[in-house]
């Protein structure tokens, strides 16, 4: 069962907008439909939700049709079990196509996502090239990690490590952490950290936080990292595509490295880097940069006509 605002204990006037939800491949899931336009498809990723984008929308609706969906286990969708469900980088992207089939646009999209929901989102953009139009990406990834297997220490106990789920799994160590380290430039107020964390607050809705990071390819045999390879060699279709890249370099994951590997595969990208802003950078720097976005997305129109591969 999908959960509401009410449920997880979040004041309707932090997130203002109509919830809308349907049944993906057996699992209810959540997400925002906002304005009318252009669609713009805003993906969040771990251990985030819908509500990373807010500002966004409030920023896009006037001109543009917003979408948001939480990921199932996360947000205010469902709550499977590993039982039913197969948290996995590969069900994620299927998850994602079904929701993108399901809403059937009629024009190309613009993909806007952030830490996971780079990886998911552009995954699926590589498999469907002709139905994106633009993008925008925020501190994420969309290839192998550049660092060449290495991860930061707080993801490698999680990832590898009984005492790591453990603290996910009972303490709520990832959703908590990442509400004040996730932020550099000014800490989050407490009503912003507690809905940040609210959907995870129940150790029974904590699973997927964990699953996302223990899903983490690093070698040619973990799995999902031959989809994780494809998604890299396939980031050459949109050299073409509006970019834009708006970066905090303070994120001690998705570093500077990883925005350096996006300049390289899109030479053309709008690049905004904000030097001490943190992970949950349109949080530290939202005022900043969806004024910039708004005037990217003005000024680019989608691309069409491109043939999906």
């Amino acid at each position: 069962m999908s959960l509401t605002l009410a449920d997880i204990g979040v004041a309707d006037a932090l997130l203002p907008y109509r919830s809308q939800r349907w049944d993906n491949a057996g699992h209810e899931q959540h997400y925002l439909d906002e304005g009318s336009g252009d669609p713009v498809v805003m993906v969040h990723g771990n251990p985030s939700w819908c509500f990373l984008w807010r500002n966004a929308v409030a920023a896009l609706r006037s001109d543009y049709r917003c979408i948001v969906p939480d990921h199932i286990g996360c947000g205010l969708s469902s709550r499977p079990t590993d039982a039913d469900y197969d948290f996995t980088f590969e069900r994620r992207v299927a998850d994602f196509g079904r929701l993108m089939d399901h809403l059937a646009f009629d024009r190309p999209v613009t993909i806007m996502a952030h830490d996971w929901g780079g990886m998911i989102s552009m995954a699926w953009a590589v498999q469907n090239p002709g139905r994106v139009g633009r993008i925008c990406l925020f501190n994420t990834g969309a290839f192998p990690n550049p660092h060449i297997k290495r991860l930061p220490w707080q993801l490698w106990l999680v990832r590898n490590t009984p005492v790591g789920a453990a603290l996910v799994s009972g303490l709520n160590a990832f959703a908590v952490g990442a509400a004040y380290t996730a932020v550099t430039r000014k800490a989050l107020t407490p009503e912003l950290r507690a809905a940040f964390i609210a959907p995870y607050a129940k150790r029974e809705n904590r699973l997927a936080t964990l699953r996302f990071v223990q899903d983490i390819p690093l070698a040619a045999d973990d799995r999902g990292y031959a989809l994780v390879a494809a998604t890299g060699a396939g980031l050459k279709q949109f050299a073409a595509t509006p970019v834009f890249l708006g970066w905090g370099l303070k994120d001690f994951v998705f570093d500077e490295s990883f925005l350096k590997t996006f300049e390289q595969a899109w030479p053309q990208a709008e690049v905004h880097r904000v030097a001490d802003g943190g992970h949950y950078v349109l949080e530290d720097a939202g005022d900043e940069l969806l004024p910039k976005v708004v005037d990217f997305l003005r000024r680019n129109a989608p691309v069409t006509g491109r043939a999906t591969q």
